[in-house]
Protein backbone atom coordinates (compact mmCIF):
# COMPACT_ATOMS: atom_id res chain seq x y z
CA UNK A 1 0.00 0.00 0.00
CA UNK A 2 1.14 3.55 -0.64
CA UNK A 3 -0.87 6.62 0.65
CA UNK A 4 -0.27 10.24 1.91
CA UNK A 5 0.62 9.90 5.77
CA UNK A 6 -1.94 11.14 7.99
CA UNK A 7 -1.92 14.41 9.91
CA UNK A 8 -0.54 14.78 13.19
CA UNK A 9 -1.27 17.61 15.67
CA UNK A 10 2.31 17.65 16.82
CA UNK A 11 4.10 19.89 14.43
CA UNK A 12 7.27 18.03 15.04
CA UNK A 13 5.85 15.47 12.84
CA UNK A 14 4.82 17.40 10.22
CA UNK A 15 6.67 16.49 6.91
CA UNK A 16 9.68 18.53 6.40
CA UNK A 17 9.03 21.42 3.77
CA UNK A 18 10.71 20.58 0.96
CA UNK A 19 10.64 23.58 -1.06
CA UNK A 20 11.98 25.92 1.10
CA UNK A 21 15.47 26.92 0.90
CA UNK A 22 17.82 27.97 -2.88
CA UNK A 23 17.85 24.74 -4.26
CA UNK A 24 13.93 23.80 -4.01
CA UNK A 25 13.31 25.36 -7.77
CA UNK A 26 16.44 23.13 -9.20
CA UNK A 27 15.51 20.28 -7.50
CA UNK A 28 11.82 20.21 -8.84
CA UNK A 29 13.30 21.33 -12.26
CA UNK A 30 15.91 18.52 -12.32
CA UNK A 31 13.09 15.70 -11.77
CA UNK A 32 10.83 17.10 -13.84
CA UNK A 33 13.24 17.47 -16.56
CA UNK A 34 14.43 13.74 -16.10
CA UNK A 35 10.74 12.77 -16.87
CA UNK A 36 9.79 14.82 -19.45
CA UNK A 37 12.97 13.69 -21.59
CA UNK A 38 14.50 10.62 -19.82
CA UNK A 39 11.12 8.96 -20.13
CA UNK A 40 9.22 10.71 -23.27
CA UNK A 41 12.15 11.47 -25.49
CA UNK A 42 13.36 14.71 -27.22
CA UNK A 43 14.99 15.41 -30.58
CA UNK A 44 18.09 13.58 -30.98
CA UNK A 45 16.90 11.45 -27.56
CA UNK A 46 14.49 8.71 -28.38
CA UNK A 47 11.85 7.85 -25.46
CA UNK A 48 11.58 4.99 -23.67
CA UNK A 49 8.78 3.76 -25.24
CA UNK A 50 10.79 3.99 -28.24
CA UNK A 51 13.94 2.12 -27.08
CA UNK A 52 11.74 -0.68 -25.20
CA UNK A 53 10.17 -1.41 -28.87
CA UNK A 54 13.36 -1.60 -30.23
CA UNK A 55 14.47 -4.06 -28.15
CA UNK A 56 11.58 -6.60 -28.46
CA UNK A 57 12.24 -6.49 -31.93
CA UNK A 58 15.00 -8.44 -31.58
CA UNK A 59 14.01 -10.55 -28.91
CA UNK A 60 10.09 -10.42 -29.51
CA UNK A 61 9.66 -14.06 -27.58
CA UNK A 62 11.52 -13.15 -24.82
CA UNK A 63 11.14 -9.73 -22.66
CA UNK A 64 13.53 -10.66 -19.97
CA UNK A 65 16.42 -10.64 -22.77
CA UNK A 66 15.20 -7.48 -24.36
CA UNK A 67 15.55 -6.05 -21.07
CA UNK A 68 19.18 -7.11 -20.75
CA UNK A 69 19.44 -5.61 -24.27
CA UNK A 70 18.21 -2.48 -23.07
CA UNK A 71 20.29 -2.47 -20.09
CA UNK A 72 23.89 -3.33 -22.19
CA UNK A 73 22.77 -0.05 -24.40
CA UNK A 74 22.20 2.25 -21.78
CA UNK A 75 26.02 0.91 -20.18
CA UNK A 76 27.72 1.64 -23.37
CA UNK A 77 26.32 5.18 -23.77
CA UNK A 78 27.21 5.92 -20.37
CA UNK A 79 30.38 5.13 -20.77
CA UNK A 80 30.62 7.07 -24.17
CA UNK A 81 32.24 10.24 -24.20
CA UNK A 82 30.50 13.34 -25.19
CA UNK A 83 26.76 11.74 -24.88
CA UNK A 84 25.30 14.64 -23.37
CA UNK A 85 26.94 16.88 -26.16
CA UNK A 86 23.44 16.62 -27.92
CA UNK A 87 20.75 17.53 -24.90
CA UNK A 88 20.70 21.33 -24.89
CA UNK A 89 18.43 22.55 -22.55
CA UNK A 90 18.59 19.88 -20.45
CA UNK A 91 22.04 20.13 -19.38
CA UNK A 92 21.94 24.22 -18.93
CA UNK A 93 19.44 24.34 -17.13
CA UNK A 94 21.30 22.51 -13.70
CA UNK A 95 24.12 24.96 -13.93
CA UNK A 96 25.13 23.98 -10.90
CA UNK A 97 25.16 20.35 -11.42
CA UNK A 98 28.18 18.33 -12.96
CA UNK A 99 27.13 17.71 -16.56
CA UNK A 100 28.28 14.41 -16.77
CA UNK A 101 26.35 13.08 -14.00
CA UNK A 102 23.11 15.09 -14.95
CA UNK A 103 23.31 12.75 -18.48
CA UNK A 104 24.02 10.08 -16.51
CA UNK A 105 20.85 10.32 -14.13
CA UNK A 106 19.22 10.56 -17.88
CA UNK A 107 19.99 7.50 -19.54
CA UNK A 108 19.30 5.95 -15.95
CA UNK A 109 15.50 7.22 -15.93
CA UNK A 110 15.35 6.42 -19.24
CA UNK A 111 16.69 2.56 -18.61
CA UNK A 112 14.40 2.35 -15.66
CA UNK A 113 11.70 3.32 -17.98
CA UNK A 114 12.11 1.16 -20.63
CA UNK A 115 12.05 -1.63 -17.97
CA UNK A 116 9.28 -0.85 -16.53
CA UNK A 117 7.21 -0.49 -20.35
CA UNK A 118 8.70 -4.02 -21.23
CA UNK A 119 7.11 -5.42 -17.79
CA UNK A 120 3.97 -4.60 -18.70
CA UNK A 121 3.41 -0.90 -16.91
CA UNK A 122 1.92 2.41 -18.47
CA UNK A 123 4.82 5.02 -18.98
CA UNK A 124 1.53 7.68 -18.68
CA UNK A 125 0.25 6.82 -15.01
CA UNK A 126 2.02 9.66 -12.51
CA UNK A 127 2.03 7.52 -10.23
CA UNK A 128 4.81 5.09 -12.42
CA UNK A 129 6.62 8.76 -13.91
CA UNK A 130 7.48 9.14 -10.04
CA UNK A 131 7.83 5.32 -9.48
CA UNK A 132 10.64 5.32 -11.92
CA UNK A 133 12.19 8.75 -10.30
CA UNK A 134 12.52 7.19 -6.86
CA UNK A 135 14.26 4.25 -8.51
CA UNK A 136 17.08 6.45 -9.12
CA UNK A 137 17.96 6.76 -5.64
CA UNK A 138 17.84 3.02 -4.87
CA UNK A 139 17.71 1.97 -0.97
CA UNK A 140 17.08 5.70 -0.30
CA UNK A 141 13.45 5.24 -1.62
CA UNK A 142 11.68 4.63 1.58
CA UNK A 143 13.30 7.30 3.41
CA UNK A 144 12.31 10.04 0.40
CA UNK A 145 8.64 8.93 0.44
CA UNK A 146 8.82 9.36 4.37
CA UNK A 147 9.89 12.73 4.32
CA UNK A 148 7.69 13.81 1.68
CA UNK A 149 4.63 12.46 3.80
CA UNK A 150 4.05 9.34 1.70
CA UNK A 151 3.40 5.86 3.28
CA UNK A 152 4.80 3.51 1.21
CA UNK A 153 4.96 -0.48 1.49
CA UNK A 154 6.28 -3.07 -1.25
CA UNK A 155 7.67 -2.12 -4.36
CA UNK A 156 7.79 1.03 -5.86
CA UNK A 157 5.47 -0.09 -8.88
CA UNK A 158 2.59 0.19 -6.15
CA UNK A 159 2.67 3.94 -6.96
CA UNK A 160 0.90 3.62 -10.44
CA UNK A 161 -1.70 2.48 -8.55
CA UNK A 162 -2.12 4.24 -5.39
CA UNK A 163 -3.61 7.35 -7.48
CA UNK A 164 -1.09 9.91 -5.31
CA UNK A 165 -2.92 13.19 -5.64
CA UNK A 166 -0.86 15.78 -7.86
CA UNK A 167 0.12 17.78 -4.89
CA UNK A 168 1.79 14.72 -3.83
CA UNK A 169 3.40 13.19 -6.90
CA UNK A 170 5.09 17.01 -6.78
CA UNK A 171 6.35 16.64 -3.82
CA UNK A 172 7.65 13.62 -3.82
CA UNK A 173 9.41 14.23 -7.52
CA UNK A 174 10.55 17.12 -5.73
CA UNK A 175 12.07 15.01 -2.60
CA UNK A 176 13.87 12.75 -5.38
CA UNK A 177 15.43 16.10 -6.66
CA UNK A 178 17.04 16.41 -3.30
CA UNK A 179 18.19 13.69 -2.92
CA UNK A 180 19.84 13.23 -6.43
CA UNK A 181 21.76 16.45 -5.45
CA UNK A 182 22.40 15.55 -2.19
CA UNK A 183 24.02 12.17 -3.81
CA UNK A 184 26.39 14.01 -5.81
CA UNK A 185 28.45 15.06 -2.46
CA UNK A 186 27.03 12.65 0.12
CA UNK A 187 27.96 9.64 -2.30
CA UNK A 188 30.24 10.00 -4.99
CA UNK A 189 32.29 12.45 -3.14
CA UNK A 190 32.96 10.67 0.11
CA UNK A 191 33.27 7.19 -1.87
CA UNK A 192 36.00 8.27 -4.81
CA UNK A 193 37.46 10.72 -2.63
CA UNK A 194 38.22 14.75 -3.72
CA UNK A 195 40.75 13.30 -6.22
CA UNK A 196 37.86 12.57 -8.73
CA UNK A 197 37.74 15.80 -11.48
CA UNK A 198 33.93 15.56 -11.36
CA UNK A 199 33.00 18.84 -11.91
CA UNK A 200 36.02 18.49 -15.26
CA UNK A 201 33.15 16.28 -16.78
CA UNK A 202 34.78 12.72 -15.89
CA UNK A 203 33.71 10.46 -14.33
CA UNK A 204 35.00 6.49 -14.56
CA UNK A 205 33.45 4.40 -17.24
CA UNK A 206 33.73 1.49 -14.77
CA UNK A 207 31.67 3.81 -11.84
CA UNK A 208 29.11 4.66 -14.55
CA UNK A 209 29.15 0.75 -15.40
CA UNK A 210 28.84 -0.11 -11.65
CA UNK A 211 26.38 2.62 -10.36
CA UNK A 212 24.16 1.64 -13.91
CA UNK A 213 23.80 -1.99 -13.11
CA UNK A 214 22.65 -1.62 -9.59
CA UNK A 215 20.29 0.44 -10.89
CA UNK A 216 19.01 -1.54 -13.33
CA UNK A 217 18.83 -4.48 -10.83
CA UNK A 218 16.66 -2.45 -9.04
CA UNK A 219 14.41 -1.55 -11.61
CA UNK A 220 13.86 -5.52 -12.24
CA UNK A 221 13.01 -5.76 -8.66
CA UNK A 222 10.50 -2.92 -8.28
CA UNK A 223 8.62 -3.58 -11.77
CA UNK A 224 8.09 -7.20 -11.83
CA UNK A 225 5.71 -8.17 -14.43
CA UNK A 226 1.91 -6.84 -14.48
CA UNK A 227 -0.67 -9.10 -14.43
CA UNK A 228 -2.24 -7.91 -17.56
CA UNK A 229 1.13 -8.61 -18.81
CA UNK A 230 1.23 -12.21 -17.36
CA UNK A 231 -2.30 -12.86 -18.17
CA UNK A 232 -0.86 -12.30 -22.11
CA UNK A 233 1.61 -14.53 -21.21
CA UNK A 234 4.39 -12.09 -21.51
CA UNK A 235 3.77 -10.71 -24.85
Amino acid sequence: MVGRKKSSKKKGKQPVPLDKGPLGGTALSLSQRLISIGIDGKAGFDSAEHVARAALEDHPADRERAIDKVVSQHRRLAASAGFVTSLGGFVTMAVALPVNLTGFYLINTRMVAAIAHLRGYDLTDPGTRTAILLTLVGGDADDVLRKAGVVSTGRLANLASSQLPPPAVMVVNKAVGFRLIGQLGDKLFTKLGKGIPVAGGVMGAGLDAFLLSRIAKGARKEFPPTERLLRAGGR
